[in-house]
């Protein structure tokens, strides 16, 4: 258990959080949100102990070990990967080093140091230390990082792999609070799975910062919402808090509704959710909550949502998209040969694998922004597109232009009036939508850049990984927005949610062809004659 007791921090004179008085209990797991700046990662900085609060206290029993998952890759070049992971539990490290330091005295060790060797090996076969570099072994292994690179120093892997290595450091040895900011981040499906899987069987507490909601809704009893100042607790995962706080919105605006009315809807809401859960222990633990919750714990969120909405001026005719045996080079170095697709009016395709340069070279032969070398594209005479890449730099870079102005070129209507409307329902308003563009932060680009697609009225969208720098607000809007148009979609996306919510086929791009099939993602994973034909796709 870990709790603080009116806790305020302040930069300058604004306060970042101000009186949070608040606890996270053993058993459960709590997933914090809050919109960028909202001070999600700094509240966790402030429970490690790595930033003082202003004000207040953070309080945590005697003897409970808390463990974080440190954000600095470089920390530990000097040291190999199966060491840096036992070093995240610092009382049995450190006894490790003792004891090697005393036995290597050999005969010039004295009674004194035979005494503190003895209570040395007392403590360390309490802790199962003789199993520790085994066990370090095993998280290293379930994470995807193999025995060959577990030797190996830090210095020596790649980013990803020692981002695996320091997940794995904070998961060792059992803590009793552990801290997570973002731990999906770099990980691959597998390492996803692998982590939510541990964590929804985890027995201490758990808070994690993600903007992955998939990953919040399988590990997560309750969500920590910052807002305005303040941290408010809310039973269930992350979808349960989004669907019962805009439920409440629509209740609280409801005024002539009658009060039995609107608690029977609660109460028939709280009952789906509750029968929804999965066998899993946090699953478990979160559907005890649920069904003990009452109509008045649930509250009107205070959190804002960009309106995205893909309206396309006209309808598809019955071609699409045909891709016949195309070859493309980037930079010298072929990146599409012998390459087919055919895309059919209302698909909604993810494409999805580790070939990142091969769907965004694809992409840009689509919008004809590279050439191909043979074969051929086709595009049906009533398709209309609209183009979110990847990088968006020079939409923005070096551009003087005021957000009204920057707007204005991409609208039909031109009328100030209407372009600062628009601007208003993507969360620009007031003077902020006189900011310059080339000032704009990452995921202010992005609502940008969906805005240009919105006002183009294109029939067929394609997204480069759209749900870059969006916070989980924007990243909810776009996936209703998707799910709900009738335009044909072609997409990626790391965000596995966004994936098996809008895709009805699933392309996956391997080193050795495509597999394309008519489904949801989940169904695209359990299929078992799938699994086998991507392992030989993926075979050497």
């Amino acid at each position: 258990m870990i709790s603080t007791n009116g806790v305020t921090l302040q930069f300058g004179k604004q306060p970042l959080f101000e009186d949070v008085t608040i606890k996270f209990t053993e058993g459960n797991c709590y997933g914090m949100i809050g919109a960028n700046g909202a001070g999600k990662s700094t509240f966790l900085k402030v429970l490690s102990g790595e930033i003082e609060p202003t004000k207040g206290e953070v309080v945590m029993p005697p003897k409970q070990r808390l463990a974080v998952l440190k954000q600095n890759q470089y920390e530990y070049d000097e040291f190999p990967a199966i060491q840096t992971v036992m070093m995240g539990h610092a009382r049995l490290y450190d006894i490790m080093q003792k004891k090697e330091v005393l036995y290597n005295k050999g005969a010039d060790m004295t009674d004194a140091d035979g005494i503190l060797l003895g209570e040395l090996e007392a403590e360390f076969a309490e802790m199962d230390g003789w199993n520790a570099e085994s066990d370090a072994a095993t998280l290293l292994n379930n994470l995807g990082v193999t025995d060959e690179f577990q030797y190996k120093l830090m210095g020596e892997l790649e980013a990803a792999m020692k981002v695996k290595v320091l997940l794995a450091q904070a998961l060792f040895g059992n803590p009793d609070i552990l801290l997570l900011d973002e731990p999906t981040n770099h990980l691959d499906l597998a390492a996803i799975t692998w982590l939510e899987n541990f964590l929804s069987n985890f027995e201490n507490t758990v808070l994690v910062v993600s903007h992955d909601r998939h990953f919040l809704n399988h590990v997560c009893t309750h969500i920590a919402d910052v807002d305005f100042h303040k941290i408010k607790m809310y039973v269930g995962n992350y979808d349960f808090w989004y669907e019962s706080s805009q439920l409440a919105l629509k209740q609280a605006r409801d005024i002539n509704a009658k009060n039995e009315a609107k608690a029977k809807e609660m109460e028939e809401f709280i009952r789906r959710f509750s029968a929804n859960a999965s066998k899993s222990r946090q699953a478990t633990s979160r559907k005890k909550l649920l069904e003990k919750l009452t109509f008045e714990d649930i509250k009107p969120s205070s959190r804002k949502y960009p309106f995205i909405d893909f309206k396309p001026t006209r309808d598809i005719g019955n071609d699409l998209l045909f891709v016949e045996n195309i070859d493309v080079s980037v930079n010298g170095e072929q990146v599409l040969k012998d390459f087919s697709l055919t895309m059919n009016p209302g698909d909604k395709i993810a494409l999805v694998g580790t070939e990142h340069l091969v769907k965004t070279t694809l992409f840009r032969v689509l919008m004809e922004e590279l050439p191909i070398e043979a074969g051929s594209v086709k595009w049906g005479i009533t398709t209309s597109r609209a183009y979110f890449p990847r990088d968006n730099a020079e939409y923005f870079d070096g551009v003087d232009l005021n957000l009204i102005d920057w707007m204005r070129q991409f609208s039909v209507e031109k009328d100030e009036q209407f372009v600062r409307g628009f601007l208003g329902r993507m969360l620009f308003t007031g003077e902020e939508s006189l900011k310059k563009a080339g000032v704009l932060s990452g995921g202010e680009r992005v609502r940008c850049m969906l805005s240009r697609m919105m006002l183009s009225g294109a029939n067929v969208l394609i997204l480069d990984e759209p749900t870059n720098h969006l916070d989980l607000e924007s990243i909810t809007s776009l996936n209703n927005s998707l799910i709900n148009t009738s335009c044909s979609v072609l997409f990626t996306s790391q965000d596995r949610q966004f994936v098996q919510t809008v895709a009805n086929r699933i392309i996956e791009i391997t080193p050795k062809g495509i597999i394309d099939r008519l489904c949801t993602y989940d169904e695209y994973l359990e299929n078992k004659d799938i699994a086998e034909l991507r392992e030989k796709m993926y075979a050497e």
